[in-house]
């Protein structure tokens, strides 16, 4: 048995917004529920409800920007930046850009859809 993993299929997650996501690691690919890495693209003009998840998040932006709002503070990232947003922090994520924003997002413990407490 090998010390080590590749992944080279990565879970796509169905969407209907245009956001292209892929987990490379959680509970969607092996059953991980400790940590899930996923690769991202947010279309301009995409956004999210309000949310309080219940994991950690960091997130590493490798092109374009992406906009936060955490506890009604607004953050925009840039390519090269990252964050840590602290679970059951109330926050929106969007692109109100005019590019796309790719970055990869670590979630700790493994996003669940069910430890995200969406507002309507």
């Amino acid at each position: 048995m090998k010390n080590y993993q590749i992944q080279k299929s990565p879970f796509v997650v169905p969407t209907d917004d245009g956001k292209v996501i892929e987990e490379h690691f959680g509970l969607a690919t092996d059953g991980n529920s400790d940590v899930s890495i996923a690769h991202m693209i947010a279309p301009p003009g995409w956004s999210e409800p309000f949310q309080s998840p219940e994991f950690d998040e960091y997130t590493y932006i490798i092109k374009g920007k992406k906009q936060f709002i955490i506890e009604g503070e607004k953050i925009v990232l840039e390519t090269g930046q990252s964050i840590k947003i602290k679970k059951n922090a109330r926050v929106q994520y969007s692109n109100p850009f005019n590019e796309a924003c790719e970055y990869i997002a670590i979630c700790l413990p493994a996003f669940s859809i069910d430890a995200v407490n969406r507002e309507s």
